[in-house]
Parts: structure tokens; sequence; C-alpha cells
């Protein structure tokens, strides 16, 4: 008696396994967050309309990598130029103490 043949089918990835093909690997984080920390989170969501915890918290922390970048970068200009302040770029006027002090007066 013959075997029925059988046909060979590839298995397809399940949409999250696609999406980490896609875009890389991926690892699970938890965060504990306070009721405050929960509201601010679920407004900026709103306003920004993202559409998940995750989608905002990757958004924080690309802000943060930014920020974190800034600090780097001006650590080593001061480390460059030591105790002596950084040169300003050409055409740049030095700035007079009636304006550092209007700059420190400015409220956003």
């Amino acid at each position: 008696m013959a075997k029925p043949s059988r046909k060979r089918t590839t298995k397809k990835a399940a949409p999250a396994e696609r999406d980490a093909a896609a875009f890389g690997r991926s690892r699970l984080a938890q965060v504990r967050l306070r009721d405050d920390e929960v509201r601010a989170l679920e407004r900026v969501m709103r306003t920004l309309d993202l559409t998940s915890t995750s989608d905002a918290l990757r958004e924080g922390l690309k802000l943060l990598a930014k920020e974190a970048a800034e600090v780097g970068a001006a650590e080593e200009i001061r480390a460059f130029y030591g105790e002596q302040p950084a040169p300003l770029p050409a055409g740049v006027a030095e700035p007079s103490d009636s304006e550092l002090a209007a700059a420190d007066d400015m409220r956003w």
C-alpha cells in the first residue's frame, strides 16, 4: 500500500517575529510607575497620538539618549579646553552682562 504524499509547507512567522526580524532583536523591560507618572504618560500619549506605552517609552528613551550625547559632547569640550573658555564661532560676539542677565531671567 502506497503512502499518501505529504506536501511540505513552510511555516509563516508570526507578526511579532516578522517585526523583530525587521527591526532587530528586542528585549522586554519592566518599569514601575507611580500614579502621577502613569497619568502624565497617558497625557503624553494622547497629545502625541502614540498608540502604545511601548511607543511612548521608546520616544522618551530617544530623548534621553540625545540629552546624554549632548552632555557627553559638553564634557569633551570642557576637558579639551580645560580652564580656558571655549572660543566663540567666527562672527559671534561675546554676550554682554545685561544679555546674560536677561537670558537668566527668561521664562519658558
